[in-house]
């Protein structure tokens, strides 16, 4: 079996000269998302290497748009090779007979998905923020194969507007070119952190359920989705943001490569988000807003009735020593809760150090590595992922709803990922992990009701992320529907298969699960997975090798096989892989 070499194509010079403009280049996301999914890819230099190495496949993030570029993309895929465009090289249209259109900067992408036994139907839309497609222009069009379509959101209505496709794929010679309409890249750094800096308030819900222009910048006023269509109203009348869209993205770029590798006769093989035996994580934070002791007793309690360790988020001035030593004793995570809101607390960075520093001090003799901030305060673009890094704190959970009407998957992701810097700092990624959460205290009165309980543990279940809810000290102390309303989310979670893990597990899980690196050194199929850190050699991991067109599964039994992406799939383990993979 033949494992795919992949190359990531990004241009620095072209990448500089945007960045002397201040232009972002969103386009750097490509490594982070491949990271999450554990996809081995090497990023050549030059341009040239391309073709003097022995790549199978090219995903271009980044390139110059002229004649060069073309010339050695079209000639690698004339060679056997695949290419994959996010809705860039435009000059690679005129090769094949296309032109470009105009940039749209919204819309939604509908795709046909075909279950077992049934008739081919068209799937939910997914919403993208950017998009460039080609259109056929004159007559020498090299025939494409037409995948999905875009609507945007200025025609969703006119039904007589002309639908693009989402995907157009080329047989170039004997390999192939992809291009995608949606810049996909883009749409995702969008929405999971917005699309400028936030220096002023959101737009509110027209309906009134999310009033997020209360004169407090927030995390929740940056967000890109649609009040209109892109909620749900549960069984009550709850209006949630219901639609993971930016993991279904990711889903979709990954299973696109996975799919067109094992048509042409390579394999790419990937890890699974969890260990094995754990299909689904949930997370319980608290917020200690108002510090009474009384409340953290009262939540230590409830989390022992059901067995559940949780992130404990401590604002100044905290709790007493006695009550940490509590806290961690029943294996719980002491967090930090920066408060630049309440009691003189303001946003800058020596105040964030300051905050982290007096909780360093009472809290606890471990390792303080988890923040949210108090109100889901935020401003900006990247200065507090820039204060998490450089102070230690490794994993952010700020980005959440602080209204009713905007609970659920409001930046569109469930998963842990890592946030992307501003243009100033040339688009880098941050050594940080943000785990966003979908709900705060259900059945309060301030925040939802229990009715999207299920709704989100399904959608998180679908995509394999984490289910963050979050619960203050002060309200499972105070009110009685807040702490039943808690006790059916770990009783539905459990009864679905989740297991609840802390913040800080989720971020030493993810970061070493990242330490390992999937290898190959030859063409006989034999798969090695070498760990890159310390904490690597210490886990194991589920392996996924898909088995590519033509390759032999051999006597592999049957339970190690599943259909993913479409394509038949080895599931193992990392300690396994050398056991199970000669094919």
């Amino acid at each position: 079996m033949k494992l795919a070499r992949i190359a990531v194509w990004f241009d620095r010079e072209v990448a500089e000269a945007r960045w002397q403009y201040g232009m972002n280049v969103f386009e750097t996301y490509l490594e982070e998302l491949l990271n999450h999914r554990g996809i081995t890819f090497e990023m050549p230099e030059r341009l040239d290497d391309l073709l003097r190495s022995r790549y199978d496949l090219v995903l271009v993030a980044l390139a110059a748009e002229n004649e060069a570029s073309v010339e050695v993309l079209y000639r690698f895929a004339s060679e056997g090779g695949g290419v994959v465009l996010f809705a860039n090289l435009n000059r690679m249209a005129a090769r094949l007979g296309y032109v470009k259109m105009p940039r749209h900067q919204s819309g939604y992408a509908y795709f046909h998905s075909r279950e077992k036994g049934t008739e081919s139907t068209e799937s939910r839309p997914l919403r993208f923020l950017d998009a460039l497609p080609w259109l056929p222009f004159g007559n020498d069009v090299t025939p494409a194969e037409k995948l999905g379509k875009i609507r945007l959101d200025a025609a969703l209505d006119d039904a007589n507007h002309d639908v693009l496709p989402a995907l157009l794929r080329f047989q170039v010679g004997s390999g192939f070119v992809d291009r995608w309409s949606v810049g996909l890249l883009t749409t995702i750094v969008k929405l999971q952190q917005g699309s400028a800096p936030l220096v002023e308030d959101g737009a509110p819900a027209p309906d009134g359920t999310a009033s997020v222009n209360d004169g407090i910048l927030k995390a929740d006023d940056s967000i890109e989705q649609c009040w209109e269509r892109d909620r749900l109203i549960s069984e009550t009348g709850a209006p949630y943001f219901a639609y993971p869209y930016t993991d279904e993205w990711r889903e979709a770029i990954v299973g696109h490569i996975v799919r067109r590798a094992a048509q042409h006769g390579w394999s790419v093989p990937y890890f699974g988000y969890w260990p094995p035996g754990v299909e689904s994580v949930a997370m319980i934070s608290h917020d200690s807003d108002g510090n009474e002791e009384e409340h953290g007793i009262t939540t230590l309690g409830l989390m022992k009735e059901f067995g559940i360790r949780s992130t404990w988020c401590m604002i100044e001035s905290g709790y007493s020593r006695p009550l940490y030593d509590r806290i961690e004793q029943d294996g719980h995570e002491i967090a930090f809760h920066y408060n630049a809101i309440d009691r003189n607390g303001y946003w800058a960075e020596a105040e964030f150090k300051r905050q982290l520093d007096h909780l360093r001090a009472v809290a606890s003799d471990t390792a303080v590595v988890s923040n949210k901030n108090h109100v889901t305060r935020f401003e900006g673009w990247s200065e507090l992922f820039r204060w998490c890094e450089k102070y230690g704190i490794e994993s952010d959970q700020t980005r959440g709803p602080s209204k009713k009407g905007n609970v659920g998957f409001l930046f569109g992701t469930c998963h842990p990922y890592r946030p992307i810097a501003w243009s100033d700092e040339r688009n880098r990624l941050y050594n940080v992990l943000e785990i966003g959460f979908l709900t705060q205290d259900m059945d309060h009165g301030k925040w939802t009701d229990t009715s999207v309980i299920v709704p989100f543990l399904e959608a998180v279940r679908r995509v394999e992320g984490v289910a963050h809810f979050l619960f203050h000290q002060v309200h499972l102390h105070q009110k009685a529907p807040v702490r039943e309303a808690f006790r059916r989310t770990v009783r539905e979670a459990k009864a679905r298969g989740f297991e609840f893990w802390t913040g800080k597990r989720i971020n030493d899980w993810e970061r070493a699960r990242r330490g390992l690196r999937i290898v190959s050194g030859a063409d006989d199929g034999e798969i090695s997975v070498v760990a890159k850190t310390a904490e690597a050699e210490k886990v194991e991991a589920v392996l996924y090798i898909p088995i590519p067109a033509g390759a032999n599964a051999g006597q592999l039994h049957a339970s190690t096989l599943s259909e993913r992406y479409g394509v038949t799939t080895i599931r193992t383990t990392t300690r396994l892989a050398m056991q199970t993979s000669q094919l």
